[in-house]
């Protein structure tokens, strides 16, 4: 596609992003919403392929079904002389193997962050029915702000409408098929959550558990090998961590986690303290491809035997011997036939009785299929469907059985209708507005019903501190809370504080004031004729900013020196307090009555530069030296995202200079060591 070119005269080809194997992928812009976009542009040798195009339409199809944060939106679907396009969200960013590469090793807790949006993403695609098939890192997008994107279902199939593969090749990356992708046989959605426990292996070592020359040899290990240990590549990865591992890759499908709602609740308790001494996971089930030993049946004589008599080969068979004649018929004789028929009638009313005789069967356990394939295993024990109920549940996906009744391993007679109670997903309500509200009692609230909660802050002038600013979920989107996983923005308060007067006023208010807007206090005493244990002076003044973690100094009143000097001391508090409610002055009196000397106000404007990249936050440290403060203390600590200026004030002594300096990741970007007035 030519770069330029407007689909549809709407969406402006920008740049080739990739090459599929039914696909190209553009990035492209939409001049009508005015955004970037990614356009999947069916390749023009097949667009005569009929069979390549209804499954191009099923991708999209399937992709319009899916509306959680973490998958990759469908916008537009269309056709451009003759060319069939998908428009799709732009994630900008990379995907998970390429994040892997750049910040390995993760700490645990991203690992089970990653992974829990990732499973917050294959729960909602498997309660539509839809298995994935091709879960692996390249799949797996990671945007600027470090959430999780899955993307292409572009060989995704309802699970309903077909659970084979189409082809007897194998579908999806050798290194991640389940075993029965690589056998060939039915694939379920706990394919999907085998090819999870191998992402989960490889965040946490860097390393892919399976290595082979060819993809057949890679594929047998999968359907035959021994999981390797995570901690033979680090032993401080807990042992309840590997578990989720061993538990979501087990061969046996009884085994394995039976939802991607169970694998995220085990995981979510992964690095609690209670499974600090779990005990290694091991499956309970034969492994499929075990040797079966069968009996012994040297023991066992064929009923034959004793009827048949050996012929030797190339010989003739000797004549009877003259029999002797026979003596006078006897009674059995003459009844011969009478009785052959009476034993005949016998035989056949035995045989009737036989054939009457109930067959039986047991019920097995159906839980965890769908509707399909319950029948086609029922069928194979001579056993039928019976009726459907639908039910809400918390453990089943979206059309899996719940229950069978008669319940799995009763004995029923051939033929027997099963009913079965089949899951209609999880209630979905809307999510909710939360913005306003104080975070900790969202988040409460939220984890309680089961949601996974995340928080990142920001400075506001608007939102009060601990109120949530933003949420990643629209508040009227559809959710299922036990499988939310949702982001809050919270409020920091305002970055700099317009300090009030706080003359008169008790510590016990001036430290719940500085508390509030995370003041550090710096207390000094003071003889005055002023109330005792009252505020007489303050620094900086009221009326001028301050900083968040910036340094507040007030003077507290230790009441009179001394009934000689009460009226020296009344004049120098109200000089003192007059001086510290002008906040324009430049010169003002000590505070304490011992002194004389004069002080003086300096500021300096710093500009501290930005060292970071794409508005991700960088920490710049300011240290200041005057009268109050030491070079040797962090003065201010900041968070920026661009350039930013800093108004500096200095309370100095006549003839005393200044210092300041701001240093970003280890490093002075900014100083003077000669600051006046």
């Amino acid at each position: 596609m030519k770069i330029g070119y407007a689909l549809d005269g709407r969406y402006q080809i920008k740049k080739t992003l990739g090459e599929g194997g039914m696909a190209n992928v553009y990035l492209a812009y939409d001049l009508i919403l005015k955004r970037n976009v990614t356009v999947k542009l069916m390749r023009l040798d097949l667009q005569d392929d009929k069979a390549a195009i209804r499954r191009f339409k099923r991708e999209a199809n399937s992709l319009t079904e899916l509306i959680n944060p973490n998958i990759v939106s469908i916008y537009d679907i269309g056709e451009d002389h003759g060319m069939q396009y998908l428009v799709m969200e732009y994630v900008d960013g990379m995907d998970l193997k390429q994040y892997l590469k750049l910040n390995y090793p993760l700490s645990y807790e991203r690992v089970i962050e990653i992974m829990q949006q990732i499973l917050a993403a294959v729960s909602e695609a498997h309660a539509h029915g839809i298995i994935h098939r091709d879960l692996k890192p390249q799949n797996i997008l990671i945007d600027r702000q470090g959430n999780v994107k899955v993307t292409d279902f572009g060989i995704a199939v309802a699970a309903a409408e077909e659970t084979m593969t189409r082809t007897n090749t194998l579908m999806g990356s050798v290194h991640y098929i389940s075993p029965e992708q690589a056998r060939g046989s039915i694939i379920t959605k706990q394919s999907d959550l085998y090819s999870l426990g191998i992402v989960l292996f490889e965040l946490l070592t860097n390393h892919l558990p399976y290595e082979g020359n060819t993809a057949v040899a890679i594929a047998l290990k999968h359907y035959q090998g021994q999981m390797p240990s995570v901690r033979e590549y680090d032993a401080n990865i807990p042992q309840s961590l590997e578990n989720v591992i061993l538990h979501a890759t087990a061969k046996s499908l009884t085994d394995r986690y039976q939802t991607a709602v169970e694998m995220s609740a085990d995981l979510k308790t992964a690095l609690s303290p209670s499974r600090q001494n779990e005990v290694k996971w091991t499956p309970s089930e034969i492994e499929d491809g075990q040797t079966k030993v069968l009996p012994d049946l040297t023991n066992f004589k064929d009923v034959n035997d004793d009827l048949t008599q050996t012929k030797k080969l190339g010989t003739k068979q000797s004549k009877p011997s003259q029999a002797k004649p026979a003596p006078k018929a006897n009674f059995f004789k003459r009844h011969k036939r009478p009785l052959l028929a009476l034993g005949i009638i016998t035989l056949i009313v035995i045989i009737a009785a036989v054939l009457s005789l109930p067959r039986e069967a047991t019920v097995p356990d159906l839980r965890g299929m769908t509707r399909a394939e319950a029948e086609r295993m029922l069928k194979d024990e001579k056993l039928e469907i019976g009726s459907t109920t639908y039910q809400a549940s918390e453990k089943y996906s979206y059309h899996q059985i719940i229950a069978s009744d008669p319940r799995q391993g009763t004995v029923v007679k051939n033929g027997a209708k099963i009913d079965v109670i089949v899951s209609s997903g999880l209630k979905k309500v809307a999510f909710g507005n939360y913005r306003g509200k104080k975070y900790k009692q969202v988040k409460k609230t939220l984890e309680k019903h089961g949601a996974i909660v995340y928080k990142k802050t920001k400075y506001s002038d608007k939102y009060a501190k601990g109120t949530i600013i933003s949420q990643s979920i629209d508040s009227k989107q559809k959710v299922a809370m036990s499988q939310v996983t949702v982001s809050f923005t919270v409020s920091l308060g305002s970055k700099n504080i317009l300090l009030k007067d706080l003359l008169g006023e008790s510590l016990s208010k001036v430290q719940a004031y500085a508390d509030k807007y995370d003041l550090n206090l710096v207390i000094k005493h003071a003889s005055s004729n002023e109330e005792k244990d009252t505020i007489i002076s303050q620094y900086p003044y009221a009326g001028t900013y301050i900083g968040r973690g910036g340094n507040l100094t007030v003077t507290l009143s230790d009441g009179p020196e001394s009934s000689s000097s009460s009226a020296s001391s009344s004049s120098k508090s109200k000089k003192s307090s007059s001086s510290s409610k002008a906040s324009s002055a430049k010169t003002f009196s000590s505070s304490s009555s011992a002194s004389t000397s004069t002080q003086t106000l300096a500021q300096r404007t710093v500009t501290i530069p930005y060292s970071g990249t794409d508005g991700q936050a960088v920490e710049a440290k300011i240290y200041l030296e005057d009268k109050i403060h030491s070079l040797s203390s962090v003065y201010k600590t900041l968070q920026i995202t661009s350039d930013t200026q800093e108004v500096l004030s200095f309370v100095l002594d006549s003839n005393q200079a200044g210092k300041y300096k701001v240093v970003v990741d280890g490093e002075v970007v900014v100083e003077d060591n000669s600051v006046t007035p």
